[in-house]
C-alpha cells in the first residue's frame, strides 16, 4: 500500500477490499537469476476498506518537501 503511514497497518485476518487494485507481473533478471513476481499496487490506504470500514486520516502518510540545489558545490 503505497503512501501509508509508518505506523498503520492490516493485520493477519483482516477482511480488505480493495477499490482500483492495479495488478502487474513483474519479470527481472539479475546475476543470471530470474525473478518473475505479481504485484497489486494500491495507490493510498483511504482506497482500501478494511473490516467494512474506512481507514482513519492518519492511516494516509503526511506530505514531505524535499528540495536540492543542483548549482551548489559538493
Amino acid at each position: 500500500v503505497y503512501n501509508s503511514a509508518p505506523n498503520w497497518g492490516v493485520a493477519v485476518g483482516d477482511a480488505v477490499g480493495v477499490a482500483e487494485p492495479v495488478l502487474s507481473q513483474h519479470l527481472h533478471q539479475h546475476q543470471g537469476q530470474t525473478f518473475s513476481f505479481l504485484s497489486l499496487r494500491v495507490p493510498s490506504p483511504l482506497s482500501l476498506v478494511v473490516n467494512g470500514k474506512r481507514p482513519p486520516g492518519h492511516a494516509l502518510a503526511p506530505p514531505r518537501l524535499a528540495l536540492t540545489n543542483p548549482s551548489a558545490p559538493p
